[in-house]
């Protein structure tokens, strides 16, 4: 009888000692994203980097066809290598880019926006709407003095770290604080816009915001399907950051910078 109780004892220790060992094992793993191909999350494709495969021109209508080639013929001149064998996640839906690509290709080269303001226009609302992706890619173009699309330090680190924009030119400032008003507690002030307005003219202030619009709208399409950095390319916008908007400067990057 004794041996069969501490036979009984030992068992239930064990046992004791298992479950210590397994419970939070499985808790950890349970909070843990699954990860899937070269540590991409399990429901992304390793060649799109995203949830969706790279859209199959094959696989498309004649006239999907058609606007495929079309649009991405246009797209050759402001795409990296890597973007033209790529084609993006919202050419799956041919009819819906062809719209879209229209007004890119306006903002972007017909509206008379030089490239610079442009990209000062483009980091803001990435950087408003925290769009890691679309951050990364214009800061690197940003801070190459040899592109176009150069801007000095200062500005894109008043942008990146939610400094004030005073300071600044007036042409900056006015964008900037457009970008954080939009798109924080999307209600723009009337200083703001008379400020916009002021630098711009009405037609250059309409086209800036539709352009600060249609990126709104492509940081979105990066949210839903989870779009992942190139290969090798290291996140360029502080990874707890938060919106801007108009309370103040945000010093929540300063931990990433001190790390």
């Amino acid at each position: 009888m004794k041996s069969n109780i501490q036979l009984r004892s030992c068992l239930g220790l064990a046992a004791l000692a298992l479950a210590v060992l397994v419970l939070p094992a499985g808790r950890v793993q349970a909070q843990e994203p699954a990860e899937g191909h070269a540590g991409l999350p399990a429901d992304v494709d390793p060649v799109s980097r995203n949830r969706l495969p790279v859209p199959d021109r094959a696989q498309m209508s004649p006239p999907d066809q058609q606007i495929f080639d079309t649009v991405m013929g246009t797209q050759q001149t402001g795409l990296s290598a890597l973007g033209k064998e790529r084609p993006q996640v919202r050419m799956t839906s041919p009819g819906v880019t062809k719209g879209l690509e229209e007004a890119h290709h306006y903002l972007k080269y017909d509206a008379a926006i030089d490239d610079r303001l442009m990209a000062v226009a483009v980091m803001a609302t990435a950087r408003e709407l925290v769009s890691q992706y679309e951050w990364t890619q214009w800061e690197q173009h940003a801070r190459d003095p040899k592109d176009p699309r150069y801007v000095e330090p200062y500005v894109i680190d008043t942008i990146k770290y939610c400094k004030s924009v005073t300071g600044l030119g007036e042409k900056d400032a006015a964008v900037i604080k457009l970008a954080r008003e939009m798109f924080g507690p999307r209600k723009v002030s009337p200083e703001t816009f008379a400020a916009v307005l002021k630098q711009f003219g009405p037609r250059k202030t309409v086209d800036l915001e539709e352009l600060m619009a249609l990126y709104g709208s492509t940081a979105d399409e990066l949210v839903v399907f989870d779009q992942q950095l190139n290969p090798g390319q290291a996140p360029l916008l502080p990874k707890n950051a938060v919106p801007c908007g108009p309370a103040g400067p945000n010093f929540s990057w300063v931990p990433d910078v001190l790390r």
